[in-house]
């Protein structure tokens, strides 16, 4: 991180989040196709240059392809006289070809007309585009925060969906921590279809998925891949250093680009495992040196996480954190999250009325195992304790002059971001 503070206030953990380099703006389901849904699913800015940096997908780039394309098409009409037709004519098609329900484009069908498309208008104009669906049948509808915080205050709101009907929408609450915000139609349409959400908790590695989004601005695009991997400790930002997110993602190789964010990850049977939030650029990225695009490592919220809070926020507008009130050396080159050892008094890097604190914990401690998973930094730390609620009463591990302790934490609550 360049810049970051070494020690946050203990009052304040999980803390600000440090500055994370390079950060731009923006089955539950079976083995594969169209498993069957079961009753236990629940139905109803511009890009900073960095080597390996994680992009937060979220602002529609220009693209050029019209004007390649276009030239393409005259040069193949020019030539039309000279060169025969290749053109093949497939006699013997069925009159209505029908798609199972459980394909690919049987899902997608039936999922798009849940998706819609935010334009996000800043008080000056500026803005750009992402991804959202509808979460309930009241005109709720899910996305990321850094989708729709450049319109939070002030700004202008718009969800359109795919048969092309605009609606102006509103903020209910944003969770900028968790990345995950709620937008309400202000006049939604008779009969919305919410999409199912899964239990993201029993996926497993390698099962199918599908993504919808509006890349680079481009709507109602579907993408399919499979989970690569679970509990991805993963820092993405809005481009500034300054307002971080943290998840314990979900890893898909389907193709998630700039424009897809707040979008829908699917099962293979059509209902939501995630939020697509991040993906991971390569170099520069591509694109004449202008937003990064997909290299088959796209990031997703898990949806249990996501309901979680949005929940909370269709509730009472504001995100409820859990906290172990400590203050961690973000900086520290340990393996696991040490405590702060310095910068401020005792009770201020550890609150003894805290979790971590009543527990036995102390400055210079260093956490390396939260919950059974292993904890190698700090970022990880706070990915890990946001999977779960105020309350919840979790293991930890720490060191203590190289001697392993174990003790249970009870989670305590932050209410708003900072």
């Amino acid at each position: 991180a360049h810049g970051a503070p070494a020690a946050h206030g203990a009052g304040g953990w999980p803390p600000p989040p440090p500055v994370v380099p390079a950060y731009g703006a923006g089955g539950h389901g079976g083995t594969g196709w169209g498993t069957p849904l079961t009753t236990d699913g629940a139905g109803a800015k511009p890009r900073r240059s960095g080597k390996g940096g994680l992009v937060a997908a979220v602002l529609a780039a220009a693209l050029l392809a019209g004007g390649v394309g276009g030239g393409v098409g005259y040069q193949l009409a020019k030539n039309n006289g000279t060169f025969g037709s290749t053109t093949v004519s497939a006699g013997d098609s069925p009159r209505d070809l029908k798609r199972e329900p459980g394909s690919v484009a049987g899902l997608a069908a039936k999922a798009l007309p849940s998706v819609v498309t935010i334009k996000a208008r800043a008080g000056d104009g500026e803005g750009g585009t992402g991804t959202g669906f509808v979460y309930d049948q009241q005109g709720h509808i899910l996305t990321n925060n850094h989708v729709v915080a450049s319109a939070a205050n002030g700004g202008k709101l718009s969800a359109t969906f795919s048969n092309g009907k605009e609606y102006e929408a509103e903020v209910v609450g944003r969770a900028q921590g968790y990345d995950v915000a709620v937008l309400k139609l202000k006049n939604p349409p008779a009969e919305l279809v919410p999409l199912v959400l899964a239990d993201s908790d029993k996926v497993a590695v390698g099962d199918a998925t599908i993504a919808i989004g509006a890349p680079f601005g481009l709507s109602n695009t579907v993408t399919t891949g499979i989970v690569s991997a679970k509990n991805r400790p993963v820092a993405s930002g809005d481009g500034s250093g300054n307002n971080n997110s943290y998840m314990s993602a979900l890893q898909t190789d389907a193709s998630i680009n700039p424009g897809n964010s707040g979008g829908p990850l699917l099962d293979g049977r059509g209902a939501v495992i995630g939020i697509n939030s991040a993906i991971q650029s390569a170099g520069n990225g591509g694109f004449g040196g202008g937003q990064a695009g997909s290299i088959g490592l796209g990031f997703a919220i898990p949806i249990n996480q996501a309901k979680n809070v949005a929940d909370q926020l269709i509730k009472t507008g504001k995100p409820v954190y859990p906290v172990l009130q400590v203050s961690v050396d973000l900086q520290a080159k340990v393996d696991g999250a040490k405590i702060s050892d310095g910068g401020a008094a005792a009770n201020e890097l550890v609150d003894p009325n805290g979790p971590a604190g009543k527990a036995g914990l102390r400055p210079g401690d260093v956490i390396t195992e939260f919950g059974g998973k292993r904890i190698d930094s700090g970022p990880t730390l706070i990915s890990e304790i946001w999977t779960y609620k105020p309350g919840d009463t979790v293991k930890l591990t720490y060191e203590r002059g190289g001697k392993p302790t174990t003790v249970d934490v009870t989670l305590a609550s932050r209410v708003g971001d900072k």
